[in-house]
């Protein structure tokens, strides 16, 4: 069934509020959508996405920049936040969870940080546990949060291989069939992802949420 106009005007409204990092505007917009009794479930659905979608083109673009991208992922966060609370609990569906780092050796945190906030943006779980960070950490993690992914980012050649020890670790401890696997960074190809049993592979941080999606959503 089509939304009426009223519904559809405040869904925009939501949608619109985000795209312009408008927190209170999107507030707003978040009680006047509760109090139309519009379901909860519908603005998370297509406010929220629509906006990350207008926002990663606008990245895309150069309109915005990483630090827009950071404070559209909190206000997104927020957002989901209040909305989620009204939704009952047969129809709260369970957040995919992706736990990404930057591997062992390398402290280059930028690529690894947008790919964070898309991530985010695209409605998973993200537990970032920042840079140069051991493989046994990693997948400690991974086995504390029930996580589905795991995202690792190497930005240095000589750091690659780590990527591979978190692969072999997981297979060493018969983890492998637990986490899906994706790879990134500046010197990281897709073949290489093949090559190491990579499931998923990033050229970018847009590239690497719809291979998140492709992986834990279809």
């Amino acid at each position: 069934m089509n939304p009426s106009r009223n519904e559809q005007e405040l869904l925009d409204l939501l949608k619109t509020a985000i795209i312009e990092i408008d927190g209170e505007k999107a507030k707003d917009a978040v009680q006047q959508i509760l109090a139309a009794g519009i379901n909860p479930r519908r603005a998370v659905d297509y406010s929220i996405k629509e906006a990350a979608d207008a926002v990663g083109r606008k990245f895309d673009c150069g309109d915005l920049f990483l630090a827009h991208l950071v404070m559209v992922g909190d206000l997104m966060d927020e957002v989901s936040a209040m909305l989620e609370k009204h939704i009952p609990p047969d129809q709260q569906s369970r957040k995919s969870t992706i736990v990404i780092a930057t591997v062992q050796g390398d402290v280059h945190n930028v690529g690894k940080n947008l790919v964070s906030v898309v991530l985010r943006a695209a409605g998973f779980q993200v537990h970032d546990m920042g840079v140069d960070v051991p493989s046994s950490t990693i997948i400690q993690k991974a086995k504390e949060v029930k996580a589905d992914m795991i995202a690792l980012s190497s930005l240095l050649t000589t750091t690659m291989p780590y990527q591979k020890e978190v692969i072999d670790d997981l297979a060493s401890m018969g983890l492998r069939e637990k986490f899906k696997v994706m790879i990134g960074g500046g010197p990281v190809t897709r073949d290489y992802a093949i090559k190491i049993g990579a499931e998923g592979y990033g050229r970018d941080a847009f590239e690497a949420a719809e291979e998140a999606k492709r992986l834990l959503v279809s």
